[in-house]
């Protein structure tokens, strides 16, 4: 998977470049990776953000250069409308956001989902 998900970072560097966490966010309840997905088409598309989810790099940073003016305004756009709605960005992901009053930010939920 090295090739597809880190193909520039050291798999030993992971978790020290912050890429990932030794406890996911996730599991509090309040983290979401997500992307726009355009109602224009038939197909319901995802809207090209400029790389794919997963990707620990540089050019899956908010604020990379790497990706087109188009899709840094993609990314753009997400943003703004997670912030509007009370959720802060990682740095490191595009598509990772946290609700930033977070009900359990000290809590790490362990139980099966259905």
């Amino acid at each position: 998977m090295k090739k597809e998900f880190y193909p520039s970072v050291d798999k030993g560097d992971l978790f020290k470049e912050g890429y990932i966490s030794s406890r996911s966010g996730h599991s509090r309840g309040s983290t979401v990776d997500l992307t726009i997905i355009s109602l224009q088409t038939t197909a319901k598309e995802e809207i090209d953000m400029g790389g794919m989810f997963d990707f620990f790099g540089k050019e899956s940073w908010p604020t990379s250069s790497l990706p087109t003016a188009d899709q840094r305004a993609h990314r753009m756009l997400l943003r703004q409308l997670m912030e509007k709605q009370g959720f802060v960005h990682y740095p490191q992901e595009w598509w990772h956001f946290t609700l930033k009053n977070e009900p359990y930010p000290d809590t790490y939920f362990d139980f099966p989902i259905q």
